[in-house]
C-alpha cells in the first residue's frame, strides 16, 4: 500500500494547543501538505470540504461522529479521509467506541511528537494504529466476541430508567462522561454512575457493547420510551 504524494492533513482538534502544537510539528515536514477546514460549514459543503482531505486529526469522539455522520455525502470514496484520534483521556472504552465509529488511528495525549508523526504516516498508509498498551484490549474483545456473536447476551431483556434512557443517545453519539455531564447539568461522577449501572443491567463490559444491546432491544421493542433507535456505527 502506497502513501499518496504529499498526503492532506488537517488538523481540528478542539483544544487550541494541542491543534497548535500538531500542525506545527506536522507542516514541518515537506512530506506533509497540511490544509485548514471548518467542520462547522453545511453538511454538503462539509463533505466537499473533507473529500479533499487524507488524514484528519481530532481530539474529541464527538467530533469523529460529526465527521463520519457527513462523509457519505462526499464525492469521493468515503474511505479517503482517515481519522485520528488523538486522547485526551487513557480510556479503553473510548478507544473501542472510537474504532467502532471508523478511526483508523489512535494515540494518547502524551504521545512525543515522533509518535505523532509516525501514527499519521501509517494511518495516510492505510495502515491502522493504537498504543502498544492498547493491543491487550482489542485481543480481549475479539477472545471474548467469539465468531458466533455472543448469543449470551443477544436474549438479555432489561430496563431502564427514564434518566438512563435520556442517557443512551449521548452515550452513542460518542460523548464523554464529561461532556454528557455537562450537557444534562449534573455532575461527571452520576454520569459515570449511571454508566456502570446500564452495563450491569444489560451484562456488557463498555460502552460499546452497551450501544450494541440498546439497539438489539430497541429494534424488537415496541414499548414507550425503547422503541428509538440511534447511529452508532463507523462510515
Amino acid at each position: 500500500m502506497t502513501m499518496p504524494i504529499r498526503p492532506k492533513i488537517a488538523v481540528c482538534c478542539l483544544n487550541r494547543l494541542l491543534r497548535e502544537a500538531i500542525a506545527r510539528i506536522v507542516g514541518k515536514r515537506a512530506e506533509f501538505d497540511v490544509v485548514p477546514i471548518n467542520l462547522n460549514l453545511d453538511p454538503s459543503e462539509t463533505a466537499c470540504a473533507l473529500s479533499e482531505i487524507d488524514v484528519l486529526v481530532l481530539d474529541s469522539l464527538s467530533a469523529v461522529s460529526h465527521v463520519t455522520a457527513h462523509r457519505s455525502g462526499s464525492a469521493r470514496p468515503q474511505s479517503r479521509v482517515k481519522c485520528l484520534l488523538v486522547s485526551m483521556d487513557d480510556n479503553s472504552d473510548q478507544f473501542m467506541s472510537a474504532i467502532q465509529m471508523g478511526v483508523r488511528g489512535y494515540v494518547l495525549h502524551d504521545a512525543s511528537a515522533s509518535d505523532v508523526l509516525c501514527a499519521i504516516r501509517s494511518v495516510a498508509l492505510g495502515e491502522a494504529v493504537c498504543p502498544a498498551s492498547y493491543t491487550r484490549v482489542l485481543f480481549d474483545y475479539i477472545v471474548g466476541h467469539p465468531r458466533n456473536g455472543g448469543q449470551a447476551n443477544q436474549s438479555a431483556s432489561f430496563t431502564l430508567t427514564r434518566r438512563e434512557q435520556e442517557l443512551m443517545p449521548l452515550i452513542g453519539s460518542g460523548k464523554t462522561n464529561k461532556e454528557i455531564a455537562s450537557q444534562l447539568n449534573i455532575s461527571e461522577q452520576t454520569v459515570k454512575n449511571h454508566v456502570h449501572r446500564i452495563m450491569r443491567k444489560m451484562q456488557v463490559s463498555n460502552r460499546l457493547e452497551v450501544c450494541k444491546a440498546w439497539q438489539r432491544q430497541s429494534s424488537l421493542s415496541t414499548s414507550p420510551g425503547t422503541g428509538y433507535s440511534f447511529e452508532y456505527s463507523a462510515s
